[in-house]
């Protein structure tokens, strides 16, 4: 990928972010929601209405964020990027948020509790590692700077959902 163009910049950033929004949001509020012994079908519920409405809010936020910035600072009118780096932020979103989901989907809930953590922090390592490729960055660093800040978000979920127990809410 060629570094200077500013619309794979633009594509690439999308990209990650929207994947790694996804991980981490929807992988805390199910966790969350998990330890406050929810049944199944709550949390699977919840987890779809958060991917759906996050995917098309990350959208839109990307295009007009990057319409503003067109209009603002480039002084240029509309942009048919900005549109294409909402669809790319839409579907990493939509389709990242089915990550931590799909245990909970598939599994019994404490088996996907842990699974869902894996395979969503795997991941985040993962999109971290190739955004630091793609920026000819060190991997490792980038990957696991990835890894713990995502896990940050996780911790947080499941310390409320697990706090929400002892309170009795």
């Amino acid at each position: 990928m060629v570094l200077g163009n500013k619309n794979t910049a633009l594509y690439f950033r999308n990209f990650v972010f929207g994947v790694e929004d996804s991980l981490v949001s929807t992988l805390g509020l199910l966790s969350g929601v998990a330890m406050a012994n929810t049944p199944k079908e709550t949390i699977v519920l919840s987890g779809i209405v958060l991917i759906f409405v996050e995917a098309f809010s990350m959208g839109i936020g990307s295009f007009l964020s990057e319409d503003a910035t067109d209009e603002l600072v480039e002084k240029k009118g509309f942009q048919i990027g900005s549109v294409y780096a909402s669809i790319i932020m839409f579907f990493s979103y939509f389709l990242s948020g089915f990550i931590p989901l799909s245990p909970y989907i598939l599994l019994d809930i404490k088996v996907a509790f842990s699974v869902s953590i894996v395979a969503s922090l795997m991941t985040l390592f993962l999109i971290g590692a190739l955004s630091a490729r793609y920026f000819k960055r060190n991997v490792l660093k980038l990957g696991f700077k990835m890894l713990l800040l995502g896990g940050l978000a996780v911790a947080l979920g499941t310390l409320i959902g697990g706090n929400a127990i002892k309170l009795g809410l």
